[in-house]
């Protein structure tokens, strides 16, 4: 399975980089939605249209973004050396930004 993973490592690392890309467009993007809700009137058509946007955007583009990212990361971290300290400060700031997708999920359904 290593074998597998180093002949194919670069474009698993480019498929890693889309979706962290998506992902990180998504997180981005997603508070901007909610500056636009707060300021529509609730029950209106477009509270409506951004409560769809707000859906679509996290489960449609944001969920798999992150799930893509997790599994081809996953296989790049698997044949890398853990000794190195860059790849520990990345492991834990990537858990920072699974920290903020969920308190923008949470914030989401509140909007809902």
């Amino acid at each position: 399975m290593s074998d597998f993973i180093v002949a194919w490592y670069p474009w698993i690392k480019a498929l890693h980089i889309v979706a962290v890309i998506s992902w990180m467009a998504g997180l981005l993007y997603l508070p901007r939605l909610f500056v636009y809700h707060c300021a529509a009137a609730p029950g209106s058509e477009l509270s409506e249209t951004l409560k769809i946007m707000e859906r679509r955007l996290l489960r449609g583009i944001m969920n798999p973004a992150q799930g893509v990212a997790f599994v081809l990361g996953g296989l790049m971290v698997w044949v890398q050396d853990w000794s190195q300290q860059w790849l520990i400060a990345k492991l834990v700031l990537v858990a920072g930004l699974v920290v903020v997708h969920h308190l923008l999920a949470l914030w989401r359904k509140d909007f809902a």
